[in-house]
């Protein structure tokens, strides 16, 4: 039930996490941690939140999308709202990425599902997107497939771990198609079932003004050949684990680079195989890439 107070409702924190998509969790270590939030108690004891609690996280969103860090974005907000807040986020308090990226290893492991969360929670409530992505989920991915590949770690925790990431990876992507700005349809081709790093690349190329068509894993030449007839992209981006991948594809590719501007990535990428199919290599982490990504003027 809402109440009313000045010249707005007033919300419990439930409502207020489904109209920001941001968790009660986050909220609520945004709340003790920076002072982003400042509650009324209704009769009953419950915290009630205003349109300033909300407009404050709004503008915290929207400072994190910039690529500030969790502390430097509530300054920033509190800053601009005049109001001191509660900075607690001294530094022998505030935990490392490595430490919650060890939290997140041990919880995966363990088939944790809410520990997971609760620790990928507090990352994005802690750390900028791109630190996240690019010093948590990238390394964590990619030391998971060698302990896959050496027997360390099992099938079934690869298949957990990665699904659990992917669903959160999911929840970044969400509209990441609206806009205005350039377009980039991104796949990996027939026989690449390994999209998560492409999945990063297009969060933050998104972040950074683009529109996303996503074709994910597995994709024949044949249906990305029809995308880009559908959509007619600004970029294409295909990524690949293995050579061979990219190998089979090349008169295809060269084909569509003459059409439209192509690019490669993945450890099947190699400079060769790009300069024989023009398009241009991104031998980077896919957030390093995407935050560099050039618009369509400069391919």
């Amino acid at each position: 039930m809402q109440q009313r107070q000045g010249d707005g409702p007033l919300v419990r924190i439930g409502e207020l996490s489904r109209r920001l998509g941001v968790s009660v969790h986050v909220l609520r270590a945004w709340e003790s941690r920076y002072g982003l939030l400042q509650p009324t108690r209704s009769t009953g004891g419950f915290r009630l939140y205003s349109a300033a609690d909300e407009e404050r996280i709004r503008r915290m969103q929207a400072h994190l999308a910039e690529g500030l860090s969790a502390a430097e974005a509530a300054r920033t907000v509190l800053r601009e709202s005049g109001s001191g807040g509660v900075d607690q986020a001294q530094p022998a308090a505030a935990s490392t990425v490595v430490d919650l990226a060890t939290a997140l290893r041990q919880a995966l492991d363990a088939f944790d599902e809410p520990a997971a969360q609760a620790v990928l929670d507090r990352l994005m409530s802690e750390f900028s997107l791109a630190t996240v992505l690019r010093d948590v989920l990238i390394p964590y991915l990619a030391e998971l497939g060698d302990r896959w590949h050496r027997g360390a770690a099992t099938v079934a925790q690869e298949h957990f771990a990665t699904n659990v990431v992917r669903g959160r990876l999911g929840g970044l992507a969400r509209g990441w198609g609206s806009g205005h700005g350039p377009r980039a349809v991104l796949a990996c081709p027939s026989g690449e079932l390994h999209d998560l790093a492409l999945m990063v690349f297009g969060i933050v190329l998104n972040r950074n003004g683009w529109r996303i068509d996503y074709l994910g894993a597995n994709t024949p030449i044949e249906e990305l050949d029809n995308a880009i007839d559908s959509t007619h992209p600004d970029l294409v981006v295909l990524a690949a684990t293995q050579p061979e991948i990219f190998r089979s594809l090349r008169t295809r590719l060269l084909a569509i680079s003459r059409r439209v501007p192509v690019a490669i990535a993945g450890a099947g990428a190699t400079p060769r195989f790009a300069n024989s199919v023009q398009a241009r290599l991104l031998p980077r982490d896919p957030v390093t890439e995407a935050e560099q990504a050039p618009w369509p003027q400069r391919l």
